[in-house]
């Protein structure tokens, strides 16, 4: 299999049409937490804005500015994060980063939607940017319950 016929598989029908498919892309107004995380190699940004009720999400805000692969890991943890605490956000994110690096089990639910990244595996170039959205959840979360609790 050739390099080009690699990365076609990698983006497969599904993963793009994730990423055309962004849940909570409108920023809040009044957020608890805002954090902004960028991947250095390829430039990838996203802000995310997060308002809690006790430890919970209740509500979430996105500016998603990555490659099909990044807003497609946005649009699965966007779609699942509402309603959940900041352990399960930090979980998914360990099972993520733990799927792409060593090939590890997919995600917890809600976030085993995450599955359909599996391919990305193989593309070390691509994981910081699949990561950012569940890193600036958890970091924006714990910025949030530090200034409840203040």
């Amino acid at each position: 299999m050739s390099a080009n016929d690699d990365l076609i598989k990698l983006y497969s029908q599904r993963i793009l049409a994730l990423a055309a498919d962004i849940p909570h892309t409108e920023r809040l107004e009044a957020p608890d937490a805002t954090v902004r995380r960028r991947a250095p190699l390829c430039g990838s940004t996203v802000t995310v804005d997060v308002a809690m009720d006790g430890d919970r999400l209740a509500d979430l805000g996105m500016d998603v500015k990555a490659c099909a692969l990044g807003q497609a890991s946005a649009a699965v943890a966007g779609a699942a994060a509402i309603g959940c605490t900041r352990a399960q956000i930090e979980a998914a994110r360990d099972a993520l980063k733990a799927m792409l690096k060593n090939d590890g089990p997919t995600p917890p639910a809600p976030f085993d939607g995450l599955e359909v990244l599996r391919p990305a595996r193989d593309y070390k170039n691509r994981h910081a940017s699949i990561m950012l959205t569940l890193e600036a959840l958890a970091e924006a979360m714990e910025h949030a319950e530090t200034a409840q609790t203040a």
